[in-house]
């Protein structure tokens, strides 16, 4: 395979999508956000922000002939492996991105049994899904919205637990499957499932760009990566690493990061002014807020770190209000308005 063919479009050199560009990071940063979902335009960068993303980051650490992509340094996923034992030698992948397509059968999504060596030498072997292949990485769904219901039932059920059990056709197996989900769809094409929805952590809005100056910039880019990728991905490498440290830097930070009461207070403030159902949107900002904060490199979070990550988490998880024709972005910067007052409050760590 040629050079040309294996390279990915930066990531910092998509244009504008600052929105997108910024909920990827956070759920690259800190997984349990739980992923992120993309409403918008065909053709503005969705699948090409992902991927991009994905080559940016670290590699992972896996050991050789292991399907699932499990941690070396977890002794739990080490010991649910169902190719355990194989060699323990180690190697680095790439981050997975793993694509479900629209009717995608069952089996391909969780695994089944390896029919052709069953057939040709009577072994009973499992053949891993595309939940093994996601796991550690992305699953990215396009159209998630117009997925059939068995498989979401399914991704919720493995989106909970962190794994994926397979019992059927004399076979038991289970394996960690945890992983970015990252959805994207046109809302006009059909509504996504309450359910579904809620496991997204965090979600966005993109629209081709309405200005000229924009669109020549994206033309231009897209034009000189297709001429030479080479030069073209060579160009934003130093900022793509720096990316990469960025991320690796606030993985690591986030054990150790306080979140005031304060700050909590807000974040609370926000629920309950928008009427969100449970705490789990509360829990996804309050999550946001940490990861924008260690990307930040600041010891605590911060009020300004509630607000950035507030739209992107509460905003898909608002109850349709009959009295209010206003659209959830605009709720939401009322809520903060009402919580914050006529400004952003410091709040000391």
């Amino acid at each position: 395979m040629s050079h040309k063919r294996m390279a990915r479009f930066p990531f910092n050199a998509i244009v504008g999508q600052d929105a997108m560009k910024t909920a990827l990071t956070l759920a690259a940063v800190d997984p349990s956000i739980g992923g992120v979902l993309i409403f918008g335009d065909r053709g503005t960068g969705k699948s090409t922000a992902v991927r991009a993303l994905a080559a940016t980051l670290p590699p992972i650490t896996s050991l050789e002939g292991c399907r699932y992509n499990c941690d070396p340094s977890s002794p739990a996923e080490l010991a649910a492996c169902p190719d355990t034992p194989i060699s323990g030698k180690k190697e680095k992948r790439t981050a997975p991105v793993v694509d479900l397509p629209l009717g995608v059968t069952e089996d391909r999504v969780i695994g089944a049994l390896d029919l052709e060596r069953a057939l040709a030498a009577g072994e009973r072997v499992f053949e891993p899904g595309l939940l093994a292949r996601a796991h550690r990485g992305f699953l990215y769904i396009d159209e998630v919205n117009l997925l059939e219901d068995h498989i979401v039932d399914i991704l919720l059920d493995v989106a909970a637990s962190g794994e994926n059990v397979v019992e059927r056709e004399g076979l038991s197996v289970r394996h960690p499957a945890k992983f970015v989900l990252v959805g994207s769809g046109n809302p006009e094409e059909g509504e996504l499932r309450p359910q579904l929805l809620d496991r997204f952590g965090l979600s966005v809005s993109v629209a081709t760009p309405g200005d000229v100056p924009t669109r020549i910039e994206i033309i231009k880019r897209r034009d000189a990566f297709e001429r030479d990728p080479e030069a073209f991905v060579a160009a934003y490498k130093k900022a793509d690493d720096g990316l990469r440290r960025r991320i690796v830097a606030a993985r690591k930070m986030l054990d150790d990061l306080t979140v005031p009461d304060e700050v909590l207070g807000l974040v609370a403030g926000l629920g309950l002014a928008l009427g969100t159902d449970g705490a789990r949107g509360e829990l996804t900002l309050m999550r946001a807020a940490r990861a924008m904060a260690a990307l930040g490199k600041r010891a605590a979070v911060s009020a300004e770190d509630v607000r950035s990550a507030a739209p992107l988490a509460l905003t898909h998880r608002l109850r349709r209000d009959p009295l209010d024709e206003a659209g959830s972005g605009v709720r939401v910067e009322r809520a903060l308005a009402e919580v914050f007052g006529d400004g952003p409050k410091e709040v000391a760590a």
